[in-house]
């Protein structure tokens, strides 16, 4: 059951140091296996001290809330954009005190926040779905307990332009 409306979901870095606010039901909770996620991921493992992002079958768990219900209330100074290219408009934001990936950030008019699912504390909302299964390089078989989807479904996609809506209408 995603949050509700007026619920505030808090995440950290593992040393606490760096703090974001989430406030509002999340537009989705998803485990994306595409090979952009993949890669990032393993860079981020591969910093000095950095714990696992991705999930046992190298997928990488995300709750999607809004830019402006997604807010860092400590630590600033210490988040760094990680890019997969130079020319991405995808950035992986770190905090460098202890190389806690924190979130997927767009450079471009995207209007959503991925931020990683092990980085919440408390009542975290349930997973949904798998996204880009299609990418996934484990062999064998998706469990059937979430909805697998090989790309995007139009559902998730609705979802997003629906928060967009409301967030250009202030609601």
């Amino acid at each position: 059951m995603p949050a509700a409306p007026n619920t505030t979901l808090t995440a950290s870095c593992t040393c606490e140091a760096v703090v974001f606010e989430a406030t509002g039901s999340p537009i989705g909770c998803a485990v994306c296996y595409c090979k952009d996620c993949e890669e990032g991921s393993r860079q981020i493992e591969a910093l000095p001290n950095a714990r696992s992002v991705r999930e046992a079958d190298g997928g990488t768990a995300y709750v999607v809330f809004r830019k402006d219900r997604f807010v860092c209330t400590a630590g600033a100074t210490l988040l760094k954009p990680c890019k997969i290219s130079p020319s991405s408009a995808t950035s992986r934001v770190v905090a460098t005190c202890c190389n806690s990936p924190m979130f997927m950030g767009f450079d471009d008019a995207r209007h959503w926040v991925s931020a990683y699912r092990g980085r919440f504390h408390g009542d975290v909302p349930p997973l949904q779905m798998r996204i880009c299964t299609k990418f996934r390089a484990a062999s064998d078989a998706l469990p059937e307990d979430l909805p697998n989807y090989a790309s995007y479904p139009l559902g998730f996609m609705v979802k997003l332009l629906g928060a967009k809506i409301a967030m250009v209408l202030h609601l």
